[in-house]
């Protein structure tokens, strides 16, 4: 039985790395097809996100949204939820750390950073709270919810920033600027007291520690804790976890809670650690890419870590392929597609092979 978990285990592990190699492949073909050299393109590529220590910063900062998104989509895919609601759960978390960051102005920063930070987790917990009663009260699907509320909140925190709390004499859809007290500092001149020269410019700060410490909590509480066994019993069979005594409903709503939590601190990196206001739009589909980086992580928090810093990566690298090349950085967006894609026709191919191997 050893030797069947450990190739099953080899196996989960190989599927991410072959759907990335087979995901370059089909972009090889594209870039054939537009006439230019695969490899030089890739070389480009990622030397832009691995080339320089700067590069590198900026990769591993364009990670830390996509490791909190990722950890939210993978909690709640535990629960067996689909939780396609951390776009609009991070808006939440964002404008709520932002108004914590300037209404409380007068706070010390030792009293005024936890604040923020709770506002953020608690903004992306309420929204994600709602798709989770629904779901446990009267079975509505989480995936219609939380779509739904993507809207509601993008709606709203727009409405709020440019009729209520927009900065005053600005044409950018923005909040004013946060207290100085909440900011949270840049990691360049950490790094260079440990002997790495990282540029003063790059954006990459201390919610990237932050983001790593969601993913060894969400660990922790996944596999170290009896709400973790509970949450895992639930996302295998509710049926069967009803029957052993467990609340459904309960771990249900606890399990968007959670994820939606993950999902706001997004807003810490973004307010407190980069623009140091609330700007309308700021997200790029960072709540949907988490998607892509769960399923690529394999729901694992410490897999979302390493799927995330593959697509910080691969984003860095669009910027120096679409100044650098004529291919389009868009290729990358096409690369992120295909892995998904690649993951998820591995995936049923894995889980077919499991259940013959277990008969």
């Amino acid at each position: 039985m050893k030797r069947r978990g450990g190739h099953f285990l080899i196996l989960q592990i190989l599927s991410p790395a072959a759907a990335f190699v087979m995901a370059l492949g089909v972009g090889a073909v594209i870039i054939l097809a537009l006439r230019e050299n695969p490899v030089h393109i890739y070389a480009v590529m990622f030397r832009g996100g691995l080339g320089s220590l700067d590069g590198f910063g900026y990769a591993l900062f364009s990670a830390t949204p996509l490791i909190l998104t990722g950890l939210a989509v993978a909690f709640a895919f535990r629960a067996g939820l689909f939780n396609i609601g951390g776009e609009g759960q991070l808006y939440i978390g964002a404008f709520l750390c932002a108004w914590a960051g300037f209404t409380l102005n007068g706070l010390p920063a030792v009293a005024l950073i936890p604040l923020c930070v709770l506002a953020a987790a608690l903004g992306g917990a309420l929204w994600g709270m709602v798709p989770g009663l629904l779901k446990a009260r009267f079975g509505v699907h989480e995936v219609i919810n939380t779509i739904m509320l993507n809207f509601v909140a993008m709606l709203a925190t727009n409405f709020l920033v440019n009729r209520v709390f927009k900065e005053p004499d600005q044409m950018i859809p923005q909040t004013r600027e946060i207290a100085a007290t909440a900011w949270i500092p840049r990691m360049a001149p950490l790094a260079r007291r440990l002997g790495v020269g990282l540029p003063d410019s790059n954006p990459l700060n201390y919610a990237l520690l932050l983001a790593l410490a969601a993913a060894v909590g969400a660990y922790l509480i996944l596999f170290r804790t009896r709400l973790g066994y509970e949450i895992r019993a639930v996302g295998q069979s509710r049926g069967a976890a009803r029957y052993g005594g467990i609340r459904v409903g309960l771990i249900l709503v606890l399990s968007m809670v959670i994820s939606g939590a993950m999902a706001g601190l997004v807003g810490v990196n973004e307010v407190m650690g980069y623009r140091h206001r609330f700007l309308d739009g700021f997200s790029t589909g960072l709540g949907f890419t988490g998607i892509a980086v769960a399923l690529l992580g394999r729901n694992h928090p410490f897999g979302v870590v390493l799927a995330a810093v593959l697509f910080g990566i691969l984003n860095t690298g669009a910027l120096e392929v679409d100044i650098f090349t004529d291919i389009p950085r868009e290729l990358v967006m096409v690369l992120q597609a295909v892995i998904i894609i690649c993951v998820v026709a591995g995936d049923m191919v894995f889980r077919r092979w499991a259940a013959r191997r277990m008969k």
